[in-house]
């Protein structure tokens, strides 16, 4: 009996994982985009909201293998990796934070898929559950096989 070697998202492109992941969020009802996501943007620093349709997917992809690479890890500390420059014209360009709202709400919709969990405590946070764990594991398992198989 073969012994199956145990894959980590570590293991693939994050861009490729991220795309991946997306998809399979878009089939789950936990993840649905809220209506309001169509008319905000994402941080106060940009113009405009997201042009792409599936930004929301994309962003919550995003978060979760955010959490399986860093571990515990809260909204403040997302709000700082996704935020942006501010060019408010004549000024220099100044460093903004990303929106609250929609990590928060990522978050919470990750909660109730039984995929992250809140941790209270010296670190506190949001975190992955072994079931969670287990299935961006699984996707990462899926996309090295197709890679070897290419």
């Amino acid at each position: 009996m073969a012994k199956t070697e145990k894959v980590t998202v570590h293991e693939i492109k994050p861009d490729l994982f991220i795309n991946v992941l997306a998809e399979k969020l878009k089939q789950m009802k936990e993840f649905a985009m809220p209506e309001w996501a169509k008319f905000v943007k994402t941080s106060h620093g940009k113009e405009r909201p997201p042009q792409q349709s599936d930004w929301w997917y994309i962003r919550a992809a995003s978060i979760l293998r955010t959490l399986y690479v860093r571990g515990v890890i809260g909204v403040e500390r997302l709000r700082t990796k996704y935020g942006t420059r501010k060019n408010p014209g004549v000024s220099p360009e100044k460093f903004v934070k990303a929106s609250g709202k929609i990590i928060r709400t990522i978050l919470q919709q990750a909660e109730k898929a039984g995929l992250a969990e809140l941790v209270k405590g010296k670190r506190s946070g949001r975190r992955l559950t072994k079931k969670g764990k287990e299935w961006l594991e699984e996707i990462a398992a899926e996309l090295k096989k197709k890679e070897k198989n290419e």
